[in-house]
């Protein structure tokens, strides 16, 4: 698959989706540091008065919480931790809203369900409220609405990685920048003394995967796993994706600079559709196929739809027109689409030929049971 020069992609990107993590903005002991949200906030005033188009993605709200509480640590249940968020996310909006003041520039809060994203009509609207604020001239400031989100907040690793892939995802002519604790994609174990940080990628394959992954169970371990995978979808989308260190001097002015710092991930040419963006990363599975082997070489191989008769096994309870995960045999997600049976009929045509659908259901309204240009390969 072709790709193009990243740095320079990212030069001449009309947004820049900046992504920072928790651990980017807190001390010791889970506290937002303000001065280093003060910094980081320096930064991207700066851009946007250079004429950057900013979407700030934004953790750091149960940190800011803590702090504001007077509490000793990170709470461990979910029901304080939804409370905390809440306290926490109007200060960190608080924050941002007076630093960019004093450059002028007006901070927009978005607040993200899992659930915006999944239905199609939302994800468009999300779309275009950021592209209207954008117009304006304010800076939204995204964040999961952790106050009813679940898995963000339960996660130690990866928060909001996929969040701000599926933002860049969303608007045209981005790169996306995720500030890390780390200074990018190391060419082995950081711990290593002489490992070194990859300055480009271009392409996330098999090989970079394994970097992440640990050498006996081939588990991929750490936070770096989902930053890979936010860089690999918003790559296929055509768009440009730098992991580096957050706590770097300077580091968004630096890469504004065309300094080759960080990991450089290069956009793919030949790129999703918008319609496979959303299939493949922004909505959510409501069940699975387990397919044969050659199934699942059809389509990753020779971009076929999905068959009854590659089918083996049908996961869970959908109806037609949900996504689906397509898996293999050993439980490898390889593909998402949108579902043209539903779960039951699915169970009784499963292994079938096309030619006998009408025979077993008294009809055969479609051949395929998810169309190849409703498939997203993962």
């Amino acid at each position: 698959m072709s790709s193009v020069n990243p740095r320079q992609f990212l030069l001449e990107s009309d947004i820049w989706v900046v992504k920072v993590g928790s651990r980017t903005v807190t001390k010791d002991g889970g506290i937002l540091d303000r001065d280093q949200v003060e910094n980081l906030a320096r930064q991207l005033a700066f851009l946007a008065g250079a004429n950057k188009k900013i979407v700030l993605v934004s953790s750091g709200a149960v940190a800011s919480g803590v702090g504001r509480l007077g509490l000793p640590g990170r709470p461990a249940d979910l029901a304080t931790l939804q409370a905390v968020a809440a306290v926490g996310q109007t200060h960190l909006i608080q924050v941002y809203e007076e630093i960019f003041a004093k450059h002028s520039k007006f901070a927009a809060q978005i607040l993200l369900t899992a659930s915006e994203l999944d239905d199609r009509v939302a994800y468009l609207n999300v779309r275009n409220t950021i592209r209207r604020l954008l117009e304006l001239g304010a800076i939204p400031i995204i964040n999961e609405n952790d106050t009813v989100a679940i898995d963000e907040l339960q996660t130690t690793f990866g928060d909001n990685d996929r969040l701000a892939g599926m933002v860049a995802g969303l608007l045209e002519r981005s790169s996306l920048i995720i500030l890390s604790d780390v200074s990018g994609l190391y060419d082995r174990d950081p711990s290593d003394p002489i490992a070194k940080v990859i300055s480009t990628v271009d392409v996330v394959d098999e090989s970079i995967e394994d970097l992440v992954k640990d050498k006996k169970t081939g588990v991929s371990k750490g936070g770096m796993a989902s930053k890979l995978a936010a860089a690999r979808f918003v790559t296929m989308s055509g768009q440009g994706v730098v992991i580096a260190g957050g706590r770097e001097q300077d580091i968004l002015i630096r890469l504004f600079q065309g300094e080759m710092v960080g990991t450089a991930f290069s956009p793919q040419l030949r790129t999703l559709a918008p319609k496979k963006r959303w299939i493949g990363f922004s909505a959510q599975p409501n069940g699975g196929l387990i397919v044969d082997p050659g199934a699942a070489a059809a389509m990753s191989e020779k971009g076929k739809s999905l068959l009854a008769i590659g089918i083996k096994e049908v996961v869970g309870n959908f109806q037609k027109g949900d996504i689906v995960s397509i898996l293999t045999t050993d439980g490898m997600e390889i593909a998402r689409g949108l579902i043209n049976y539903n779960a039951d009929n699915l169970r009784k045509i499963r292994g079938c030929r096309s030619d006998l659908i009408e025979q077993i259901l008294g009809r055969c309204p479609y051949e395929e049971v998810i169309h190849r240009d409703n498939l997203t390969l993962i």
